[in-house]
């Protein structure tokens, strides 16, 4: 059975509600068709039915909801809400109406309403515009300083491990430094435990293994190490690791003997942004891995981002994360 797979069963087991507010793009229609037939998330689309059918004419779509902003008896609650959230940075209940408007805002305040319990978006919309609203209205969980967004890697016939990997911060945080850093680690070793059931192992990559190198950029992960492991001491945390000695076991044994985390490491924290969405992407070409993301973490409630090159299977996939994500 496939990792996602696995995902879709825990789903189905707590069934809930997922708001997908791009419906006039085919593959999140298809994918809204897919998982309600599955059964594993109920499912919420903005916009006008009408045109909601008549694109996905060829496409089953009876079990999915359909809200329509024009005609949503709750819309004056909501826009009410938005500017009681926003008015402190210059809303006006005149703009708070027309972002209510926007499927996107619509969105992210159901779920701040508990209507929907997450979202998924971005195979139309650049990540800036599906996190924006989400920052805005869910805003960050009690106690997380930063959003952070991961990819969740399935490499098949994997020589390391069972293939299952998170890769953070892939699509959000440019250059973080070492606090940011930090935080991305502890973030991404509970997402792991929450998504596999698994204990995680965090490599924290650099060019550099154990002060094999020194500059302000291996200093920078090392101090990054030092400060997750004590604001997170219940997690297996290590670094600076090189990518070899964070996976593979013979190169751990001569970089970094005695690591509980070198040579068998399942989440990996890269330096910066161009690392890990080179990382991921060149993990998904070359090794034709599946890659789901980027996916947020530290959102009071999961909004979720998607590549806009996604496939209705990937969005699918995102549902059955967010679901799992948004189960207690």
């Amino acid at each position: 059975m496939s990792f996602i797979n696995t995902l879709i069963e825990r789903a189905a087991k707590d069934r809930k509600k997922i708001v997908l507010p791009e419906s006039d793009d085919y593959r999140v229609l298809e994918a809204a068709g897919k998982v309600t037939k599955m059964g594993f998330a109920d499912i919420v689309l903005i916009g006008n039915p009408e045109k909601i059918h008549k694109l996905g004419k060829d496409l089953d779509l009876s079990k999915v909801e359909i809200i329509d902003p024009d005609n949503f008896a709750q819309l004056p609650e909501y826009i009410e809400a938005f500017y009681e959230l926003r008015k402190a940075k210059g809303m006006t209940k005149e703009k708070a109406a027309e972002f209510m408007h926007d499927p996107q805002y619509l969105a992210c305040m159901l779920v701040k309403k508990d209507v929907c319990d997450g979202m998924v978006s971005g195979a139309a919309h650049s990540s800036a515009d599906t996190l924006r609203p989400a920052l805005q209205i869910v805003k960050t969980a009690p106690g997380t300083a930063l959003v952070s967004a991961f990819f969740l890697m399935v490499v098949p016939n994997c020589d390391f491990g069972d293939g299952v990997y998170v890769f953070a911060d892939s699509g959000l945080n440019e250059m973080p430094n070492s606090e940011a850093l930090a935080e991305i680690a502890v973030s991404s070793a509970k997402t792991y435990e929450q998504l596999t059931g698994k204990q995680a192992k965090v490599a924290m990559l650099s060019y550099s293994t154990k002060g094999s190198a020194h500059s302000s950029d291996t200093e920078k992960v090392v101090e990054a190490t030092k400060l997750a492991q004590a604001k997170a001491p219940q997690y297996l945390i290590d670094g600076e690791l090189q990518l070899d000695a964070a996976i593979v076991p013979k190169v751990a044994n001569s970089k970094a003997p005695g690591s509980k985390v070198a040579g068998q490491a399942n989440v990996l924290i890269f330096p910066d942004l161009d690392a890990g969405n080179i990382g991921y992407k060149l993990t998904q070409r070359l090794a034709k891995a599946e890659a789901y993301g980027p996916i947020t973490q530290g959102i009071a409630k999961p909004v979720n981002d998607l590549s806009r090159g996604c496939s209705a299977d990937d969005i699918v996939g995102a549902v059955a994360i967010t679901a799992v994500q948004a189960q207690k």
